[in-house]
């Protein structure tokens, strides 16, 4: 049975000889906090401090600009002309845009893609570019900020009062869909000291947002349909409203709200498997705090925890994340192109964004992977990487070999430096190095090695390293982050 074997505790990060700051532990932070970074932001990192090169990630990710607003953004209905054609056409370009915000500001995005699976709204339910774009923008906005006014904004957005019904919670008809997902997923966990009374109270609080002048239009509050009679939610009793609801969740449950949200950010952050003790400690900052998430970010990812050994690719990379990250660290480059076939293959690895699989968002992790899922994960990394060779500059990949072997004219040194680049903690079997070199020699015939003929001026590098590029997108080892 799998175990979190992670020691170490929610201090400091100091390095020293046992567990040193090194490339390892660099990819560490920018696999675990963004997307991946490439070479030259390895060895940028390894000449700042832990502290410092996280404050930095983070302080840039909260700085970045938020993508250029659409000229869609506000549409509603009467501004369509073929509403199934153009929204179809909008939905599209804003998918594209988010996968081009994740590889230019990688840390926000991937906590708005973690925000995204928590506060989830499926588009196929709500089917409006401009509540997509709304929503979108405040995952970004508070990405980092306090979780409570997040939880409040959400509520009262177009898209997820449209996905959740709150759009039909009339004072006369209540609707608790939110109600229900408010206390099970979004704030104090499934079972969680919450009854069937309070979601049945706290819909009757939450009732009224239900104007809609037309279809994609904003949603207002209109206070005739507000229930405006006294209700009871965790032996409470008040006319309580939105604000007011949400307010008393954080204020009675604080506990469970805590423990919940920081065992979501430390399965997802650090191991999928719970460690309590450092869970307990994030939840004393999170309260400590007035539910900052900022504080909870920075200690976690600066604990000695954070930085063990066996908290280093123990999570399986989602469709997104290996795209993605396979990009940014190999530097290979991408056009519009590699984009449009990152989008494809996300959706066919059922990584649809803005669409999860249900409100309680992507199971992560070894739902990833399966019999079929694996080898459809193999092709798509094959067909990146062809078109690199093909259409793209192929001379990247030498590029990339040229730096992280130090120019070695060694085909083994090569060939183990380019593996452990991509799998940081190295194979398995250290005997599987010798395949490693295999595949990179390719075609290349033998007395060229040796007799000391080939070193990475080689004309056929660039096939080379794609051949072993090939070898590495199916080791176990690669899979994981």
């Amino acid at each position: 049975m799998a175990q979190n074997c992670a020691g170490g505790t929610l201090a400091a990060y100091i390095p020293d000889a046992s567990k040193p700051w090194n490339s390892l532990r660099v990819q560490h932070v920018y696999r675990r906090l963004g997307f991946g970074g490439n070479y030259s932001e390895i060895q940028a990192g390894l000449l700042l401090t832990p502290s410092q090169l996280i404050d930095n990630l983070i302080n840039d990710a909260k700085a970045a600009p938020l993508p250029t607003a659409p000229s869609w953004y506000n549409w509603s209905d009467s501004n369509y002309t073929d509403f199934t054609m153009e929204s179809t056409d909008q939905y599209i370009e804003w998918y594209m845009e988010w996968l081009s915000e994740m590889l230019d500001t990688g840390v926000r995005e991937k906590f708005a893609l973690f925000w995204h699976n928590h506060f989830v709204t499926r588009y196929v339910d709500y089917l409006c570019p401009s509540y997509l774009y709304e929503y979108h923008k405040l995952l970004q906005q508070h990405a980092f900020g306090n979780f409570q006014t997040f939880t409040k904004d959400m509520g009262k957005n177009p898209a997820m009062l449209k996905f959740l019904d709150s759009v039909l919670n009339y004072s006369t008809f209540p609707n608790e869909n939110y109600a229900r997902e408010l206390l099970e997923l979004f704030t104090l966990g499934v079972n969680n000291n919450y009854t069937q009374q309070d979601i049945t109270e706290a819909a009757r609080a939450l009732t009224g947002y239900v104007d809609v002048t037309e279809d994609c239009a904003p949603i207002s509050f209109n206070a005739t349909h507000f229930d405006s009679g006294s209700k009871t939610i965790f032996g409470q009793t008040g006319n309580y409203d939105f604000d007011g609801v949400h307010d008393l969740i954080f204020q009675e449950r604080p506990t469970e709200v805590s423990n919940h949200i920081c065992t979501k950010i430390y399965t997802h952050f650090v191991h999928p498997l719970p460690n309590q003790t450092i869970i307990d400690g994030m939840a004393s900052t999170f309260v400590a705090n007035n539910f900052e998430i900022e504080p909870v970010l920075l200690e976690l990812f600066k604990s000695e925890h954070f930085f063990e050994d066996d908290a280093i690719s123990v999570q399986i990379k989602s469709p997104v994340e290996v795209l993605i990250s396979t990009i940014k660290e190999s530097n290979y480059g991408h056009d519009t192109t590699v984009m449009q076939l990152v989008g494809m293959l996300t959706v066919d690895q059922g990584q649809q964004l803005f669409s999860p699989t249900d409100v309680s968002g992507w199971a992560g992790n070894r739902s990833w992977i399966n019999g079929t899922s694996i080898t459809k994960r193999w092709k798509m990394l094959d067909d990146y990487v062809g078109y690199v060779l093909t259409s793209l500059d192929k001379e990247d990949m030498r590029q990339l070999a040229i730096d992280v072997s130090n120019n070695s004219n060694d085909v083994a040194v090569v060939a183990q430096a380019i593996t452990d680049y991509f799998i940081p903690k190295g194979l398995e079997d250290p005997a599987h190095y010798s395949q490693a070199t295999i595949e990179l020699k390719a075609t290349v015939p033998q007395n060229y090695f040796d007799l000391g003929l080939w070193d990475l001026t080689f004309q056929y590098v660039p096939e080379q390293v794609y051949n072993l590029m090939l070898w590495i997108f199916r080791r176990p080892e690669f899979q994981l982050s």
